[in-house]
């Protein structure tokens, strides 16, 4: 047996073509000595960040695809989109062996560090349809952040980019739905229910749509697991006590359960059970 396609050649390999030598050394606890679980705490929220980074670029990617209708490939896109969610759920169950007493050991020295503050999280969210211009400060003393925000609020949304798609299908979307301004949160439209109504009626006449419907319903649905997953892990860490800084934590994350990203699609729900 040879091993001299082991030895370093000089040449890509493993470690340069994945840059170990920086990722590896890019856990720096703050606590002095560290502390024992801080490295938890940092990897789970690195690793949740390249998460993010990824499902950014593959609903980039598919809201790009139903511009060039191209739905077989957003749709590709999604389906990744989904395994990635549900990998991040079953992250918590990581973190959330770090009991109270632990987390309280090291929580000072994070400062005013916050979640809150993570740019692609609310490059994601905006991606999705919540947006919110005000965000923009947050990120004031952060160039690139704030520019990668700022492009995410100009920019057509992923359900903006379908319904447009859809409406090229031959669906009635309302001029007032295609038309609006996306830099602001989208809002249900009551019209826009009766449309989807009609292709959940007669799902073999419109079965694109149909199956994208049903694709970004697991999106959204799986994303509210996340959210959940992250809710319970929190109170289980700090109770109902203030978030690391000063957000309201626990009750802050239970406001956000109530945010839809695609509202007729669950509304529709409600017209077809009632029928």
């Amino acid at each position: 047996m040879t091993t001299e396609p082991l030895l370093d050649s000089g040449q890509l390999n493993y470690g340069s073509y994945l840059h170990l030598d920086q990722l590896l050394n890019a856990q720096h606890p703050a606590s002095s000595p560290a502390h024992h679980d801080e490295l938890l705490f940092i990897v789970q929220h690195q690793t949740t960040e390249l998460w993010i980074k990824l499902m950014i670029h593959e609903l980039s990617s598919a809201s790009e695809r139903f511009a060039a209708d191209d739905p077989a490939t957003a749709l590709k896109r999604l389906a990744r989109v989904k395994h990635i969610q549900e990998t991040m759920t079953h992250q918590w169950s990581v973190l959330a062996t770090l009991t109270p007493s632990e987390y309280s050991e090291f929580r000072g020295s994070l400062g005013t560090s916050s979640g809150f503050q993570s740019y692609q999280y609310r490059v994601l969210e905006f991606l999705l349809g919540n947006k919110n211009a005000s965000l923009l400060q947050v990120f004031e003393r952060q160039p690139d952040a704030h520019a990668a925000v700022e492009a995410a609020l100009h920019s057509p949304t992923l359900y903006d980019q379908f319904l447009r798609w859809a409406a090229r299908q031959g669906l009635l979307i309302p001029a007032r739905v295609l038309e609006r301004d996306v830099t602001q949160a989208y809002r249900l439209d009551e019209d826009l229910i009766d449309v989807f109504a009609s292709v959940y009626e007669n799902p073999d006449a419109h079965w694109a749509v149909y199956e994208t419907c049903e694709e970004l319903v697991d999106v959204e649905e799986n994303f509210q697991l996340w959210r959940f997953r992250h809710l319970r892990t929190v109170q289980r860490t700090i109770g109902m006590g203030t978030g690391t800084g000063g957000s309201s934590g626990v009750k802050f994350l239970e406001r956000a359960l109530s945010i839809t990203f695609f509202p007729e699609l669950f509304e529709v729900r409600t017209r077809i059970s009632a029928l």
